[in-house]
């Protein structure tokens, strides 16, 4: 704590007890009030200027500090200046001494608050951000939460001081009149407490509620306004539609289905979306073929002095077609309509926020469900429209090894598609704009990525740019921008792999005037609703993450949302979603990283447990990569973990349950993993944490204890 920080708390804490210690609070009790009423009298009858000064700054003074006594002092205004001076006086005192509170609670705490539960608070403070002063404002009516507390919680927020101080100004004068007003007939009054009797409870609750019910009034308006071109059916023939079949409409449809809603599910290309037919699956298949290669090509390393194996293509993208072949019945027609839903191979035209057009027959709807999903991004490189250049979607129908592959793009998609070319036999040159490869990850995970990539004869090109493609003689060729200069690169094949957009055009959005963000993805609340509150939106469509895992973790929010929201609905939680790159080793993370947390100002505590002493690894020959935590300084709540290493996607789900259940890691510590395994690194990287923790103090208390047992 800063010198600044400390002397002003120092201050508070010695006016603090002076003012209990002088027993000033004695005369903030209604007996005292009571019993001078007549003597307080006289002194403003013969003083009334000095004697509302002083008032107005003791009254300052005392909510500034948040003691007791603000409510007798409300009463004295009342007994001593009447109703219109005294309402004004407190108005204003109580709103300046509020603020006081609030700037200190915010100058000591703030930071400090946000910085340790900076994921906890996230969607706390984007909703004040929102609609701060609306929820102030009902808090400040409603007599049964205590202002004081009120002042110090609202400073740990982002809320504006200035529209704390008016919001609180207009919210406190009902409650400040009653009490003023009150105060205009202290000898009838037997108590403070009588002030606040159930019916002038129930009175000022109900004047607090009112703003949640001006609130859904305008929400009802606005719905009018949003909803008056489309005139709502009479009735409908299913509960909700859903427009795409990949990860997020496949568990939307499972999940209404489940309970027994009317569902329907449209699909215009295939069951299963890009994560059966063109990403997760095939990719996963793709890689597994390459590093079973990979695990040939190094076979003296486990003892087999010779081994050899030969490539054959054709063979290796024939078994990534079976995998999808294998899998698809998880995902088909006739599963699903086995469960219940209702399922349309056809192209979806969304032509009211109650009717969606399908093979010429209108479905009317109360809830539709956009998951249309994302495709690859095309940058505009000159050029590129001329070669035959490939994409996560078109790379599976390749009948032929590329001799020389260029792949565009460091990112994971571009790491693992590269990395595995390049181990069935592909000269690959990965190109990337960013400093360096999976740029989003620490340094260290980065570099470990590119010496794994370089060791398998992958020529990386960081902070380099094609800025233009083209074919000459028979052979393609682009030219790249780097920090030396001009570089012309030769390939075969191009895979650009440099991100992807979501799918939003083409089925109705346009002509609803349902916005967008700026990164392409449809504008979604809390909730997953866009504009029209019953259109909701997930996965890639809809952002913020572009992982399949992501796409059916919001799918429950939007259907449980549209389904039953009229009586309960759930905001989308992000607060603990991982990822990994099935790169070799993998890298797999859940929450921040030290990149992350840096750069948003939360402070942590690192500890790390290197893969290469773990036995099991050892023993695999897979010895290289780390654990790293990121935990709450001087605590063992997880904050973010990465894992580069063998299995590092699988190993990262027991901390992936820790953070979202709230087990540090002393539980985890605690609890005992099987020998010997690679998930042992999570208990030894928890042990890491210990040691750096070590209570010292108990443990020279111990080692007395037993020096004296010894004699």
């Amino acid at each position: 704590m800063s010198i600044k920080r400390s002397a002003i708390v120092l201050t508070i804490g010695i006016l603090v007890i002076l003012f209990f210690s002088l027993d000033i609070n004695h005369y903030l009790h209604f007996e005292t009030l009571k019993a001078n009423q007549v003597k307080l009298n006289d002194i403003f009858t013969q003083n009334p200027v000095i004697t509302g000064v002083i008032f107005f700054v003791v009254y300052v003074v005392i909510t500034g500090l948040s003691l007791p006594g603000a409510a007798v002092m409300t009463i004295a205004a009342g007994a001593i200046f009447g109703l219109t001076t005294g309402l004004v006086l407190v108005s204003f005192a109580s709103s300046i001494g509020a603020t006081l509170a609030f700037l200190v609670s915010r100058y000591l705490l703030h930071d400090a608050i946000n910085s340790r539960f900076s994921k906890q608070l996230e969607s706390v403070n984007e909703g004040v951000r929102k609609v701060g002063a609306f929820y102030l404002f009902t808090l400040r009516l409603v007599p049964l939460f205590p202002f004081f507390v009120i002042n110090l919680v609202m400073a740990l927020t982002p809320i504006r001081t200035f529209t704390f101080y008016w919001v609180s100004q207009i919210g406190m004068l009902a409650g400040t009149a009653v009490f003023v007003n009150a105060g205009t007939q202290l000898a009838k009054l037997e108590s403070a407490g009588g002030i606040l009797s159930p019916t002038m409870i129930l009175s000022l609750s109900l004047l607090g509620i009112f703003p949640l019910l001006a609130k859904s009034i305008i929400n009802k308006i606005n719905q009018f306004r949003i909803y008056k071109s489309h005139p709502r059916p009479d009735n409908f023939s299913t509960n909700v539609v859903v427009i795409g079949a990949g990860a997020g409409g496949l568990v939307s449809a499972y999940i209404a289905a489940a309970v027994n809603a009317k569902v329907t599910l449209i699909e215009k290309e295939k069951m299963g979306g890009d994560c059966l037919n063109t990403g997760c699956v095939p990719s996963k298949a793709l890689v597994r073929s390459a590093k079973f290669k990979a695990g040939i090509d190094e076979c003296e390393k486990y003892g087999i002095a010779n081994a050899s194996a030969t490539i054959d293509f054709k063979q290796v993208m024939s078994r990534v077609r079976n995998v999808i072949t294998n899998i698809e019945p998880h995902d088909s027609i006739e599963r699903y309509t086995e469960l219940g839903v209702d399922v349309i191979q056809g192209e979806a035209k969304i032509t009211s926020p109650y009717c969606v057009d399908v093979n010429g027959i209108t479905l009317t709807t109360r809830n539709i469900i956009v998951a249309t999903g994302g495709r690859p991004f095309v940058p505009p490189i000159e050029g590129l429209e001329n070669i035959d250049y490939l994409t996560s979607d078109s790379i599976w129908d390749l009948e032929e090894l590329p001799q020389r592959l260029v792949v565009l793009g460091g990112g994971p998609i571009g790491c693992e598609l590269a990395q595995s070319f390049a181990r069935l036999g592909s000269q690959v040159s990965l190109i990337e704009m960013q400093s360096d490869v999976m740029f989003r990850e620490d340094k260290e995970v980065s570099a470990l990525v590119r010496t794994s990539l370089l060791k398998d004869n992958i020529a990386i090109l960081t902070g380099t740019e094609v800025i233009r493609v083209g074919h000459n003689s028979g052979a393609n060729y682009a030219i790249c921008r780097t920090s030396q200069g001009l570089e012309e690169i030769g390939f075969d094949k191009m895979l650009v792999a440099v991100g992807r957009v979501a799918n939003t055009k083409g089925f109705g959005l346009e002509e609803l005037g349902i916005p967008l963000n700026p990164n392409g993805t449809i504008e979604v609340n809390d909730y997953l609703q866009t504009k029209y509150p019953n259109i909701y939106a997930v996965g890639d469509v809809a952002g913020p993450y572009q992982f399949t895992h992501a796409a059916a973790h919001q799918a429950w929010y939007a259907t449980v949302n549209s389904l039953f929201g009229s009586l309960w609905r759930f905001g989308v939680d992000y607060s603990v979603i991982p990822r990994a790159t099935f790169v070799d080793p993998e890298v797999a993370r859940v929450g921040l990283n030290e990149k992350e947390a840096s750069d948003a100002g939360v402070e942590y505590e690192l500890t790390r447990y290197d893969i290469s002493d773990l036995d099991r690894a050892i023993a695999d020959s897979e010895a290289e990569g780390f654990v790293k935590v990121l935990t709450v300084p001087g605590k063992d709540k997880i904050l973010g973990v990465s894992i580069v290493g063998a299995n590092a996607a699988d190993m990262i789900s027991e901390f992936v349950l820790a953070m979202r259940y709230g087990i540090g890691l002393n539980k985890i510590l605690g609890t005992v993993h099987i020998y010997p395994t690679m998930a042992e690194a999570n208990k030894y990287a928890a042990g890491e944490w210990k040691k750096a923790n070590k209570p010292t103090r108990i443990l020279a208390l111990a080692e007395r204890f037993h020096r004296w047992r010894r004699g």
